[in-house]
């Protein structure tokens, strides 16, 4: 698939979606990214260290997050797609699922709308999305942690996301699915939706997963935010492993270096099947 001026070959590669967040109260990294400088300097950071996309966020949306107005929102973030798309050949993402800032975010140069809510917030984000010809992630979420039959009824409303985007006209080759760990779901529903992220995959789409640093780790280890990478390690193996076409995180190399052995291993075994 394309994205902004590059090509991904996501039957084959795993690549890494770096985490740039300009807020004040994001619950890994809130603060420290939110000026210009800072934000650029971390950009330029990630593309060192290897990510393939920046996606960038103005607003947290870590439970009991604090909601912003689009003002605010479009204020924070489009300095920064401008300066990062003006230095840097990388393309560019905003994590948005409001209209006005979607809007103003692909006009700074966006390549590629992240949306929580998988279109189901604001159908106008989709057809903003078509209009522009960017790329999209539909992330799976709901406002309660109630199933009737968990894995399920995730797939039915990554459907419902799926209608909405093909009804705005986004081409199918635009479209990334992400399984939303650590929104709408318990503890457990977050280590069962990890473990079967690949039923997203029978949907025919190239599956982004989003795990880095989040609470699941944070329970299963007993850690604070800034010590889970080997935790958000393991899940970007698992995701490897089952076919993941991205892994979204704050730490670049770690992950970089873990995609390489696992993309290694599952190559050698490949090669051994095949002999």
């Amino acid at each position: 698939m394309r994205i902004g001026n590059r090509e991904f070959d996501t039957e084959n590669n795993c690549y890494i979606m770096g985490i740039l967040n300009v807020t004040p109260d994001s619950f890994s990294d809130g603060g420290k990214f939110n000026n210009l400088d800072a934000a650029l300097f971390h950009a330029e950071e990630m593309i060192r260290e290897g990510a393939d996309i920046v996606d960038i966020g103005g607003e947290s949306t870590r439970p009991g997050h604090q909601v912003i107005t689009d003002e605010e929102e479009i204020a924070r973030v489009t300095p920064v797609i401008e300066a990062v798309k003006a230095r840097f050949d990388i393309p560019v993402s905003i994590d948005t699922y409001k209209g006005a800032v979607a809007e103003a975010a692909l006009q700074a140069g966006a390549d590629l709308v992240n949306d929580i809510w998988g279109f189901q917030h604001d159908e106008r984000v989709a057809k903003l999305t078509a209009e522009y010809g960017a790329a999209c992630c539909l992330m799976h979420n709901r406002k309660e942690a109630v199933y009737d039959n968990f894995l399920e009824d995730v797939v039915k409303d990554m459907k419902r996301s799926l209608e909405i985007a093909k009804k705005a006209g986004v081409a199918d080759d635009k479209i990334i699915l992400d399984p939303g760990v650590g929104f709408g779901k318990t503890y457990e529903m977050n280590l069962e939706i990890i473990h079967h992220v690949d039923i997203l995959r029978e949907l025919g789409y190239p599956v982004l997963l989003g795990t880095s640093r989040k609470s699941v780790i944070g329970l299963t280890l007993d850690l604070p935010a800034d010590q889970r990478v080997e935790g958000t390690l393991v899940t970007t193996v698992l995701g490897v492993w089952k076919g993941c076409a991205f892994v979204r995180v704050h730490d670049i190399k770690e992950n970089l270096r873990t995609i390489r052995m696992t993309q290694a291993i599952l190559e050698g075994k490949r090669r051994a099947d095949h002999q």
